[in-house]
């Protein structure tokens, strides 16, 4: 993995009260990407980025069935990865390199301290696939996906994994877990819709379950290698990347009730992925 020298360093926990606060007065408003997310323009990984710095990673695949409000892979795409490396640098020391996305089944692969997926109940990977991200992760990769929503997303991410780490304990992570609580802390997980689902309802309440029923209770699940490190968290039934890529002045309310947290969260993982 690419050596991360000074990724580590960084100030006591504190509660979310503290520098992510700021985001609901819109003090950062005009550091972020504010344009639409699209694939029309891929930035590939390339040998370039082994220069010391860390790299948003956002792994690419082939999807073989389409999901409501899903886009596969390139879901939030570039948006939601551009305006956490801004978060990154803004209260961090780490020394954030380009966002860029990879395929895994690429030796480039090995220059992501973390691999960054959306959408993956829709994935479907191919044997050469299963390889590289299984010895990615062996030696020493961390893979985070998000906003995938329901039960059969759940049982199909499931199956795809599997395939990776047959024998991988997995478990649901409280809040005393340590990803919860590195530079922020965060009292486990929330709910979180894509901004289109948030609406006000005639009632005065909000839409926060996207498949209704379906999808009530959001989880974090962790899967570990033979030494206990967590190598994957799975964040299901919640969109935890459309807190940056809809980090927007005309989204204020959004951004008070939900990016300030999911920025926290982003910088937690990354600084636990770096330190373990």
């Amino acid at each position: 993995m690419t050596p991360t020298p000074a990724a580590t360093r960084r100030p006591g926990r504190r509660a979310l009260t503290g520098a992510f606060l700021l985001l609901s007065t819109g003090l950062f408003a005009q550091q972020t990407y504010t344009g639409p997310s699209t694939n029309s323009t891929i930035t590939w990984v390339t040998p370039d980025d082994n220069n010391g710095r860390v790299p948003f990673c956002r792994g690419y695949y082939t999807a073989d069935r389409f999901e409501d409000n899903g886009s596969d892979w390139w879901t939030d795409y570039p948006g939601a990865d551009i305006n956490l490396l801004v978060r990154l640098r803004e209260v961090t020391s780490i020394r954030t390199g380009r966002n860029v996305v990879v395929k895994l089944d690429s030796p480039l692969l090995s220059l992501c301290p973390v691999l960054f997926m959306e959408d993956v109940g829709t994935m479907l990977l191919s044997d050469a696939e299963v390889r590289g991200l299984r010895a990615y992760l062996s030696k020493g990769g961390f893979l985070w996906v998000d906003d995938f929503w329901g039960s059969e997303a759940w049982d199909q991410w499931v199956r795809e994994i599997r395939r990776v780490l047959p024998d991988a304990p997995m478990e649901t992570l409280g809040a005393t877990h340590p990803v919860f609580n590195q530079q922020y802390r965060i009292p486990g997980i929330w709910q979180m819709p894509t901004i289109g689902w948030w609406v006000l309802q005639d009632d005065g309440t909000r839409i926060t379950s996207e498949r209704g029923d379906d999808s009530i209770q959001a989880t974090a699940r962790g899967m570990f290698d033979r030494k206990g490190r967590l190598v994957v968290l799975s964040t299901h039934n919640t969109d935890i990347a459309d807190g940056w890529e809809e980090d927007k002045p005309e989204n204020a309310e959004f951004l008070s009730e939900y990016s300030w947290r999911s920025y926290a969260l982003g910088v937690n993982i990354f600084l636990y992925a770096l330190s373990h």
